[in-house]
């Protein structure tokens, strides 16, 4: 008997290690094929096209900050208007997008805050994200032409890195984990401090059920040639509360920042991310 269980036990353990030998038949993938897995993974195409509206509560963590766990929140709605607060040394930084401009108001020491209007760049950069769902969800009804790239290891898992060229011209990358199909990688170019590119790299991790959906609750952020990364966590996301539209407009003044209509258990403060989301 003890023989018979051995072999068993052999036999099962043979099944096993055959069939992680055949994952990487899935790198024969087309790109269509991994972005309707990925899509799959993620909640599905229905399930996301019926989010409207998104908001987000967590804490940023950065060496460029005077303190840790600062809290924010984050604001998104449909098609592509951002609200980002968070609070610094009981100050809030404000970056508003309204879906064809954006401000940013930063606090002072003197309690008065400084508003000024998105740079070219951030215009351009927050003109080419999908707040909402990423790149890759619906890509062909949002003019994203996705390409297949190749293969990179990301946290050493197998990764397919995928080709996002936008209707602006512009060009991203998205890796996707060759087992679970979900985002855990993105870049895209900035222009750094001196007007030089700078390849910003943004990673997903923790992902969790929300209502049916696959959304990433850390997000690590920096410069890819740096050590240095910004860390969001996110502890609460609401899907489709009730957002005005006046939320999005211009803010008017430090201490004094457009009303914000949300459901009553997502209270502001605090926006943006290091890029997305997204997820």
């Amino acid at each position: 008997m003890t023989k018979i269980v051995l072999w068993m036990l052999v036999g099962c353990l043979t099944v096993a290690v055959y069939a992680s030998e055949q994952i990487p038949a899935e790198h024969d993938l087309s790109a269509d094929q991994i972005v309707e897995k990925n899509v799959a993974a993620r909640g599905g195409l229905d399930a996301w096209r019926k989010v409207q509206t998104m908001v987000w509560v967590g804490h940023v963590d950065s060496a460029n900050t005077p303190a840790r766990d600062l809290p924010f929140f984050l604001a998104l709605k449909r098609p592509n208007k951002t609200r980002f607060e968070i609070t610094v040394l009981n100050q809030k930084a404000v970056r508003v997008f309204d879906g064809r401009e954006g401000w940013k108001l930063s606090p002072s020491g003197m309690g008065s805050g400084s508003l000024r209007p998105y740079t070219m760049d951030e215009q351009k950069s927050a003109h080419d994200e999908q707040v909402i769902d990423g790149l890759l969800i619906d890509h062909q009804a949002k003019g994203v032409d996705v390409t297949l790239d190749g293969t990179d290891k990301v946290d050493g898992h197998d990764a397919y890195r995928l080709g996002a060229k936008l209707p602006s011209g512009a060009t991203r990358h998205v890796w996707v984990d060759a087992q679970t199909f979900l985002d855990v990688k993105y870049d895209r170019q900035v222009r750094g401090a001196r007007g030089q590119p700078v390849m910003v790299e943004v990673t997903y991790s923790d992902y969790r059920n929300v209502d049916g959906l696959q959304i990433p609750f850390t997000i690590e952020s920096g410069v890819a040639a740096s050590g240095n990364r910004d860390k969001l966590t996110i502890d609460k996301v609401t899907l489709n509360p009730p957002l005005d539209d006046a939320m999005f407009t211009r803010p008017a003044s430090q201490g004094r920042h457009n009303s914000v209509a949300v459901n009553a258990d997502v209270s502001p403060p605090a926006l943006r991310a290091m890029t997305r989301p997204t997820p």
